[in-house]
């Protein structure tokens, strides 16, 4: 259980998970070069493309999905030359926004996705009993209506993700159809 009143220093904003889902690849990049429109006083908002040359190629990914790769056996795996770009690649973003689990890691990342599904806006979640996140939806919910922002939790209580977002102390994916 988190905090309510934990404050929020440092958010991730991610794009280019994987590399042909290009709305997030576009925010990134916009935001990159003139991030003013997401930057708060105090906050630290680090917009980031997380699999390049995937985006490059436009292709999901290279070797394997970096989504599925943040999991302890391949954020510990030794570098050697022959190790997957998105277990290495992980291993980086895990060094820059984490480390996964500790005090030091990003407070939140939004991981940006696109889908074919007819979801339309839609915020993911891992956890019901964040109340940070909770409260964060809630916030977002409010602020778009009428326009509906469904909401997907996707808990597990024995599943431990391995998901891009999942380095952060608060892990949300939003997808868009």
């Amino acid at each position: 259980m988190s905090s309510p009143c934990a404050r929020v220093r440092r958010v991730g904003l991610f794009g280019g998970t994987h590399g042909n889902e290009l709305s997030g690849v576009l925010l990134v990049r916009r935001w990159q070069q003139d991030g003013a429109e997401i930057q708060r006083a105090g906050v630290e908002v680090k917009p980031f493309l997380t699999n390049p040359r995937a985006v490059e190629r436009c292709t999901r990914y290279i070797d394997c999905d970096l989504n599925r790769v943040f999991d302890p056996e391949s954020l510990g795996r030794p570098v050697v030359e022959d190790i997957p770009y998105e277990v290495r690649r992980a291993q980086e973003i895990n060094h820059i926004f984490g480390p996964k689990g500790s005090d030091d890691a990003y407070d939140l990342i939004f991981d940006l996705h696109n889908t074919t599904s007819n979801m339309g806006g839609t915020i993911i979640l891992e956890n019901s009993r964040d109340d940070f996140t909770i409260q964060m939806v809630h916030y977002i919910k409010n602020a778009l209506a009428p326009e509906p922002c469904p909401v997907l939790l996707i808990e597990h209580p024995s599943l431990k993700y391995a998901t891009t977002r999942s380095v952060a102390k608060h892990p949300v994916g939003k997808y868009q159809t």
